[in-house]
Parts: C-alpha cells; structure tokens; sequence
C-alpha cells in the first residue's frame, strides 16, 4: 500500500514538472518536494530497500542509510560533474571563445545551420558526452541565433543529435560507460554496432525538421555588440581540450569523471586568471574587474542542479525499492519468448527499455538490466541497451541529462517539446533500432 503511495507521488509530481507553466511553479519545486516526500515515506514506515546484485541477478535488501549515501553519491558525482562543466564554458565565454566558432558558420540558411549544429552535436557528444556537448553548443546557439521560438527549435534537435552522437561511444553517455566498465561492451564493437544506427538516429528527425516551416528561410543574426578578445581563440582550445581530458584521466586513473572535470576546471581557471590579469594591464574598457571563475559561477543554472537532485534521487527510491527491476523483470518473463518478424522477445524488452527511459533515468534502468541479463561481452543485447538507454530519452525532455539543460539553459517548456520535437525524437529512434536489428541480423 505504502509503495502504491510513492509511486503515486511520483507520479503526480512528473505532471506538476509537466505542466508547470500552467500551474506557475519552477519545475525544481515539484521535483525537490517529491523527492523528500518519498525518500519520507520509506524512512517512516521503515520500508525495505534493496541494492542489485547483478552477479546473482536478485535484489540485496540492505540499511536505508547505505543505500540514501549511494544515490546521493551517484547523483553528486553528475551534479559536479555539469557544475564543472558550466564553469568552463562559462569561463570560455568569458573571453568571448565561442564568438570564435559562430565567425565559422558563415551560411544564414536555418536549414543548413540545423544540419550543421546536428552533426557537431553528434560528433562533440562522442568526444566529450553528450551533457558537455549540449553546454557547449547551446552556448554557441545563443549568441548565433536571436529569435526565442526558433532557437527552442534548435535546442531540440540539439538534444536529440547529442543524445543520438553518446550513445556510439563508450565515453558519450553515462549508460554506455556503465556498460564498458562493467565489461558488457568493448570499444570496438560498441562503435561497429552503433555508429550507423545512431548516424540514423541524428539524420532522420534532422531532415524531417530541416523540412518544417520553422526552418525555411534565413536567420536574423544578433547584433554583434561583442568586443574582440584577444585570448577567446586561446581560451576556447584550452577550454575544449581541457574537457576532452576528462575521458583520458578516466581512463588512466579509474576514478568518477568529475575528478578530471574539477582538474580542467583548475587548469582553465588558472590560465583564466593570468590572462584577465594581463587584460586589466593593457585595457581598462575591455574586460571586468572580476575574476573569471567568479563570474562563470554567477551564469551557471543552479535551479536546473536542484531540478536534476530532485528528479534522480526521486528515481532512485523508486529503483531502491526494487520497483525498477521488478518492471524489468515483468517485461522480460511477458516478452523473452515472443517472435516478431526479425524481432525477438528481447528485442522488444529493449525497445520498450527505451520508452521507460524517457520517463525515469536510463542510469537505474541500464542497472538492472546489468542484473537481469547473464549475456557475455559484446553480446548484441547490450549494444541494443546502450544504444535504446543513449537516445530513447530524447523522446521527453528530462528523459536525458542533455534534456535537463537545455530546459534550464533555454527555459523550455515540458510540452513544447512533448509537442515539437517529440514525434522527430521517436522516428529518429525508431530508424536507429530498425537499422541496429538489421545489420546485427544480416550485414554482422
């Protein structure tokens, strides 16, 4: 009864973060008051929580404390790591770096400037992931684009092209690096499975929409009231590089990417300091009085930090209860022995685990299917969960992190977006899952 309760609080604060322009609340509200409410009611009535052990593919009862500090270290470690991440770009900006890479897009054409946002999306999520990507590209998008509506647009497709570019790389999306960690997937054929799924993934919904009236025409550039810099071009490469680190000091040392994040951001922030100190020599006109870090840290989002504790840590009672793996569970004893055309009855778990990722975070969702499936490495099971986890959430705006900023950064509105861009995110992964089943079955 109490678990119907909770689910039930879940379930009415996703639609006051769904609706919360009519309801004239920030979608942080609902999400902050959810998550205590049911982390409240499990504490209260001394509910039992469960870790998963996906060795013995069961659920592991365990102290309500241990589990509470293990979501709430897993969701620290993203919420640093995007604080990280925005102060650099912030810092960038500082500089005016980003004015470097909107002086290369030299076209006005909205249609082609979509196309050309898409693939840097796609090939930047791969490098960097998906979440930095999204930062970086939304910031350009804001100083290249002056109308609202149609830079809603392009956020969007941003979202969907990111989402579509990590979910190929073992470093593009956190589900992924679970799956690489957890030695399901190797490098190698993660990229050989899903590099062309996910290419369809970004190119379908990209062309449908360069299509739409929304992207006829040209674009009305802001007024360029920015004053040439001359460490943006510097600060920029710094900056990039810095975040292209974070991935190889991963790797090197094993450690949670936001140690590397919080290195970057000590590299970039030193070097920030010295050349604003050496502007304040030269100019007096030309740069602030304040120092870099200080300033980025004044632009970052902090309601969209709050919104994302909230809505994961929500997640989580959910997956500590066991509720999460028991749906997993649900669909894989309903469907493992259906056959559908080239479609197997896992075939369609994963597909539906897509859907679900829309709706709850993909990180749970990839746990316990690591606990549900005894599949060897590189088995096609787990490229079809890495790439149905990485671009499924597209399909709903807090389905993703990707998603989760650039509704903070751009104010988007929940169904603005379940009423655009949805429909491209969902024939998008639809064609990305097509292809990914009929080159496992006929070309690999």
């Amino acid at each position: 009864m109490i678990e119907v309760i909770i689910i039930s609080v879940f379930v009415l604060g996703y639609l006051a973060i769904a609706f919360e322009h009519s309801l004239k609340i920030d979608k942080l509200i609902p999400a902050l008051v959810m998550m205590a409410i049911m982390w409240g009611l499990i504490s209260y009535f001394d509910l039992t929580v469960f870790e998963i052990d996906t060795k013995n593919k069961e659920l592991m009862p365990d102290k309500l404390k241990y589990v509470l500090n293990y979501f709430l270290g897993h969701t620290a470690e993203i919420l640093v790591f995007l604080i990280g991440a925005m102060t650099i770009v912030e810092t960038v900006d500082f500089f005016n770096g980003f004015a470097t890479i909107k002086r290369l897009i030299k076209t006005k054409s909205k249609a082609k400037i979509l196309w050309i946002i898409c693939f840097l999306a796609f090939i930047l999520s791969a490098i960097i992931d998906n979440l930095t990507a999204t930062i970086v590209l939304i910031t350009i998008l804001q100083k290249l684009v002056n109308d609202k509506n149609l830079k809603l647009w392009y956020a969007g497709m941003i979202i969907v092209a990111a989402n579509a570019g990590g979910a190929w790389s073992p470093i593009g999306d956190i589900t992924t690096t679970m799956l690489w960690i957890g030695n399901k997937v190797s490098i190698g054929a993660l990229i050989k499975y899903l590099i062309i799924p996910s290419l369809v993934c970004m190119i379908v919904p990209t062309y449908v929409a360069s299509k739409y009236k929304i992207f006829k025409g040209e674009i009305i550039p802001p007024k360029n009231n920015e004053s040439q810099n001359p460490y943006g071009f510097k600060m920029l490469i710094i900056g990039l590089s810095s975040i292209v680190f974070v991935p190889i000091f991963k790797i090197i040392t094993d450690l949670p990417p936001y140690v590397g994040m919080m290195l970057s951001l000590a590299v970039v922030a030193t070097i920030a300091e010295f050349y604003n100190n050496n502007l304040l020599k030269t100019s007096e006109s030309n740069t602030s009085h304040h120092s870099p870090v200080h300033h980025a840290l004044t632009k970052i989002e902090m309601p969209s930090i709050l919104f994302f504790l909230g809505i994961l840590m929500a997640v989580g009672a959910l997956e500590a209860l066991g509720i999460v793996f028991g749906v997993g569970q649900w669909l894989v004893s309903t469907f493992e022995n259906v056959d559908w055309i080239v479609f197997d009855g896992l075939d369609i778990v994963v597909f539906i685990l897509g859907f679900l990722s829309a709706a709850i975070d993909n990180v749970p969702l990839v746990a316990a299917s690591m606990g549900m499936f005894g599949e060897s490495i590189d088995n096609p099971l787990w490229h079809g969960i890495a790439y149905a986890a990485g671009t499924g959430g597209s399909m709903v705006i807090i389905g993703s992190a990707a998603g989760v900023v650039a509704m903070g950064m751009e104010k988007i509105d929940f169904m603005w977006y379940i009423k655009k861009i949805a429909f491209l995110a969902f024939i998008g992964y639809l064609a990305g899952f097509i292809t990914f089943i009929l080159l496992r079955d006929f070309v690999f």
